[in-house]
């Protein structure tokens, strides 16, 4: 293994279209991986290796690469020293219908290029990338790619990046011209001037000075990226107030270090992955300013025999723990689990706990993934990222230990779907082959969903998104030859409860022998908004407020249990609730009738009861849709848009387009991409992403419920 120290974990992430495929491309040819640089509007990128990622020109699911970067780089200097970095690169979707790509990769990463489009800024996808790596801690590292377009201004993403990211943006460079005469950057630095040379694809650049024109700006630049990093180096300020010029490079990048992995700032830089501008840069700046395994905290999970806080150091001495962060079924060698190493050492052969099933596993084999490559390895040490073959049973999320040393590692956020359409096999064939192809499919990927609805006994698809559902019905026909019919799109409501109740539950069967019994009293309510607040993800708050033991206290996990079963089912329409409170506080029991079972089914038919009381209302999601568009479309649009129920939350200007902001429901938005090509004579584009809840409408809840008691015939 390599030496921790030159080791980088990091992913690249940003909103669609901003250069992430192209980048992560330009970074595989320079350090030698590949020798034909792939584009990905040929669907030649070596990390969109899916059949619809090559058709499409998209990312749909994470890949993982391994390379070595020589650092620093060195330019015409005869025997000079460079260290070979170790590199696990996750590239990432842009997609919100994958976001959930992002989350996990998030979740095992040590750091991160946050992209940004020189032209447009930060875009709503950027802003749900940037709060994932805020959850996760993840240091980043800011680049702006697309400084040859029509429209570039660098500056002005970083100002939007402290403005609408919240965030600490510091140039590390400034562009040599912009646009067409975008071609080299100042480094703020070791104040010189680069300038690459197109000949060799950028892999080789000139030093120059600063051009007089830019002295100026340079200089502010510098002085302000030597304020933001004094606070992490006493002597750095002093030495700026007497001379600026006495300060050393390497005084410097300690400090932008470690400013980056303390979060306060994020380094900002330059570049045109397309033209081969600035990435060789921004590979220098992985290794000085992100982070090793060894510069993060220590991993901290419950021990779940005793229920204590337990540690793990990224040491290959330590008991082995890790984190199986994503499941992909290969044709050729079956499941294989992706997962992170966060101590210990693993060899190939050995066997490892899942904590969750609570049963022993046989790694048979470890590989080292190069997008949808395996290379077969005979072991795998803290700090590393691999893939594995040999699981009978694993999920997203599982942690895996040495049995004799157990550990839960923090599990990763899930987000929930927004979106269900129905299906049915085609023939009796695709019936058994549908069943089981979902099952790997609901493997994969935790924000795919599946449930039979009892009425029509149709399987119920829930995901992420329109596109989300097109690539699933996709890859069922193609990967796993299954023939389906498919219902429309439908929005996948939710319920909530508008006021609290006080409800008492008696639960009382006699049919000879032992019968049942369980008596309990509790208040059903909506949820309380400190809670909601800190318990991002989760729907169910329980307050356990028996005291002097009218209730036996093993009973009491089976109400908790009764009260979550059933809120998955709503009072109106049957769809789940959302943020329910419940605070049980009294009841009864009987020495022989009560057990378990009797209190859970009671606690299920009190939530029944005390649900029809409690004002139950229908939720809708509401959707942050982001349009650019033409001037001459500005009206048509904004009229569509009302027409659609959506509240326009304000307009901008970016390059030679208008940005229009609005918060639309879901339910409105099927079909809205034709709909806007056909306003605008196909020149205006539109990004959408989850944002909230609310309460929906009478006249579309009383539609809902009306549908919920009908059935739904499928199409071809």
């Amino acid at each position: 293994m390599a030496d921790l120290k030159l080791q980088r974990n990091f992913g690249i992430a940003a909103h669609i279209d901003a250069g992430k495929t192209t980048t992560t491309e330009r970074i595989l040819r320079y350090t030698g991986m590949i020798h034909k640089i792939g584009e990905v509007h040929d669907g030649a990128a070596t990390t969109d290796w899916m059949e619809q990622e090559k058709e499409r020109g998209i990312t749909i699911t994470s890949a993982a690469v391994s390379c070595q970067w020589k650092f620093p780089t060195t330019k015409g200097v005869a025997n000079a020293s460079t260290k070979d970095y170790y590199f696990n690169i996750i590239d990432t979707p842009g997609h919100v219908d994958f976001t959930i790509e992002v989350e996990r990769s998030m979740r095992v990463l040590d750091g991160l290029i946050a992209l940004f489009s020189a032209v447009d800024g930060v875009e709503p996808q950027s802003e749900t990338v940037w709060r994932q790596a805020n959850r996760y801690k993840v240091p980043r590292i800011g680049f702006v790619n697309k400084m040859d377009r029509s429209g570039a201004d660098f500056l002005m993403v970083v100002n939007q990046i402290r403005e609408m990211l919240g965030a600490k943006a510091v140039p590390l460079q400034i562009p040599i011209g912009a646009e067409d005469d975008f071609k080299g950057v100042v480094d703020l630095i070791k104040m010189k001037g680069i300038i690459w040379h197109m000949e060799t694809e950028g892999m080789t650049f000139d030093e120059i000075p600063v051009p007089e024109d830019m002295l100026e700006e340079a200089n502010l630049w510098r002085a302000n990226l030597v304020e933001a990093v004094a606070e992490y180096d006493d002597n750095l300020m002093e030495k700026f107030f007497e001379d600026p010029n006495s300060i050393t490079e390497d005084e410097m990048h300690e400090a932008i270090r470690k400013a980056c992995i303390d979060l306060s700032i994020v380094p900002m830089m330059c570049g045109s992955s397309f033209k081969n501008k600035g990435v060789q840069t921004a590979l220098d700046a992985v290794c000085r300013y992100l982070p090793s395994p060894i510069d993060v905290e220590d991993i901290s999970g419950i021990n779940p025999d005793t229920g204590e806080t337990v540690t793990r150091a990224p040491n290959a001495k330590e008991p082995f723990a890790a984190l199986a962060f994503k499941i992909m079924t290969d044709p050729f060698v079956g499941r294989l689990a992706f997962f992170r190493c966060y101590s210990g050492h693993l060899d190939a052969g050995s066997y490892v706990l899942n904590v969750r099933s609570g049963k022993k596993e046989r790694i048979s084999r470890i590989m080292k993934m190069f997008a949808n490559k395996q290379n077969p390895v005979d072991f795998i040490e803290a700090g590393d990222i691999a893939a594995a073959v040999g699981f009978k049973e694993i999920k997203t999320g599982d942690t895996l230990c040495d049995e004799k040393f157990p550990i839960t590692l923090e599990n990763m956020f899930i987000p929930e779907p927004v979106i269900a359409i129905a299906v049915e096999p085609k023939t009796q064939a695709d019936v058994e082959k549908m069943g089981m192809a979902i099952a790997k499919l609901v493997e994969e990927d935790p924000t795919l969903r599946v449930n039979t609805d009892e009425d029509t006994g149709q399987t119920i698809l829930r995901g992420m998104g329109e596109l989300h559902l097109e690539i699933i019905i996709d890859r069922l026909r193609r990967e796993f030859k299954v023939e389906v019919n498919q219902g429309a799109p439908m929005v996948a409501y939710k319920e909530c409860f508008g006021t609290t109740v006080t409800h008492r539950e008696v639960l009382k069967k006699q049919s000879g022998g032992r019968g049942k019994f369980a008596d309990i009293q509790f208040d059903l309510g909506p949820a309380d908004e400190e809670w909601i607040k800190e318990n991002e993800g989760k729907s169910f708050q329980f307050v356990n407020d028996i005291h002097g033991g009218s209730v036996p206290k093993e009973f009491h996990a089976a109400i908790q249990k009764g009260f979550e079963t059933a809120m998955t089912t709503g009072i109106l329409a049957g769809y789940p609730v959302n943020n329910m409170k419940v605070r049980i506080f009294d009841g009864s029991y009987h020495d022989v009738d009560s057990d378990a079972m009797s209190f859970e089914l009671c606690a299920k038919g009190g939530y029944r009861e005390a649900g029809r009381k409690a004002k139950p209302t229908l939720l809708e999601p509401i959707m942050k849709v982001e349009v650019l568009t033409p001037d001459q479309y500005m009206g048509d649009v904004t009229g569509d848009l009302n027409r659609r129920r959506g509240m326009l939350e304000g307009m901008d200007s970016r390059a030679n387009l208008q940005v229009i902001k609005a918060k639309v429901p879901l339910s409105e938005m099927f079909g809205y991409v034709t709909q806007l090509r056909s306003l605008s004579s196909g020149r205006a584009t539109s990004t959408m992403e989850f944002s909230h809840y609310n309460q929906a409408p009478n006249n579309i809840s009383e539609e809902v419920i009306a549908k919920s008691k009908g059935k739904v015939k499928l199409e071809d």
